[in-house]
């Protein structure tokens, strides 16, 4: 099966309207639909935030991919952020699809995923979901339906950031710091790390933490009041992720401070990459969304058509951690060329292929 799934194309080409000729190509030359035929179609489904949001847009745009490279039906459910449409919208299509189908999901919130997992079950199909879940439920729990959890060590990454964000203010000074959702694992997980390197680096002092809940809006509006606040004493500003750190740009901007003020933020979109190659953010940490929406659905479709035998995977490939890179100005150039102009080549059927341990579950204390 090595290479089964190998495909690659250039963004530009998908957003000029080429991603049907070259879909129809691979399709042609593969045996793909012989191996994974079907009495019916498969639905492929991917369970996002917004297409608003360029992370889950390249999500998307995975998703797409991969759907093609198999034949099957595609849907994409959009949450904009409320648990219960997207719970809603998942049942209604279990139901129209009666249940033949792989649903890649990133459930809004932590206790969204035992209902999504729990009506997948019900139904029969399959279901990966990815970074947010309680830590009492297990893929292994729910064989053979729930086929495996994705997530990234967010301790580890929101640290790093802030150690990149530390070292660009000169290791001493005022930060302010900008939060996701409170009870994302994500959210929670990286003020976790910002928190560690904050204890670890004495000289820096956090002026103020905020939820922003992931939006660039809202990190506007904040970091707008901050800097009538707090005025010179920003040296640096930390986002849980880019969006917001975007939105913390933008205030920026609007003072005349872009480049002045230093900025991290995790996700690796374009903005915030472009903004390392000008010198606005410290860094940035990429995930390969494209990744992401691609290849939960892959696992998730090997699992229904019988490729991978869930039962005989060991515990850390239905719970891993997949890998992500660190992006600044040392690599920045390289990674834009080769990941953000251009869509990097994915092996669909190296399943855990990123995987680089099993998923750590800690407790944060009754706060967080």
């Amino acid at each position: 099966m090595k290479n089964q799934f190998k495909h690659t194309f250039s963004r530009r080409r998908f957003l000029q309207g080429a991603f049907a000729t070259a879909g129809a190509g691979l399709l042609a030359s593969s045996g793909i639909h012989k191996l994974f035929a079907q009495d019916e179609p498969i639905t492929l489904v991917n369970s996002i935030r917004s297409l608003s949001n360029p992370y889950h847009s390249t999500w998307n745009l995975g998703g797409r991919v991969f759907a093609e490279s198999v034949g099957a039906d595609y849907v994409t459910l959009i949450t904009e952020g409320n648990s219960e449409r997207g719970i809603a919208d998942i049942e209604a299509v279990l139901a129209r699809t009666d249940g033949n189908m792989v649903l890649n999901v990133d459930p809004n919130d932590a206790p969204d995923a035992r209902p999504i997992v729990e009506a997948c079950v019900e139904a029969g199909a399959f279901v990966v979901s990815q970074w947010n879940k309680p830590a009492d439920l297990h893929p292994w729990d729910f064989d053979p339906y729930y086929v495996a959890h994705i997530s990234f060590d967010g301790v580890f990454y929101g640290r790093e950031t802030a150690n990149a964000l530390f070292d660009a203010v000169g290791g001493s000074g005022g930060i302010v710091a900008l939060g996701g959702i409170l009870s994302n694992v994500p959210a929670i997980e990286r003020r976790a790390g910002l928190d560690a390197a904050l204890a670890e680096n004495s000289d820096i002092e956090l002026l103020d933490f905020q939820v922003a809940n992931w939006s660039e809006t809202e990190a506007f509006d904040i970091v707008s009041t901050w800097l009538t606040r707090f005025g010179s004493d920003i040296r640096g500003i930390w986002a849980a992720n880019d969006s917001m750190g975007v939105g913390a740009l933008e205030a920026l901007r609007a003072e005349g401070l872009a480049g002045e003020v230093p900025i991290t933020g995790i996700d690796g979109i374009q903005l915030a990459v472009e903004a390392v190659l000008a010198g606005e953010f410290a860094a940035t940490v990429a995930w390969d969304p494209f990744w992401q929406g691609g290849m939960g659905l892959s696992i998730g479709y090997a699992a229904k058509t019988g490729v991978i035998d869930v039962s005989e995977l060991p515990e850390e490939n239905r719970e891993f951690y997949g890998t992500g890179i660190i992006v600044n100005s040392e690599n920045a150039e390289e990674f834009y060329n080769t990941s953000v102009l251009d869509v990097p080549r994915i092996e669909w059927d190296d399943h855990f292929g990123r995987a680089t341990g099993q998923i750590e579950y800690r407790d944060f204390g009754a706060e967080e």
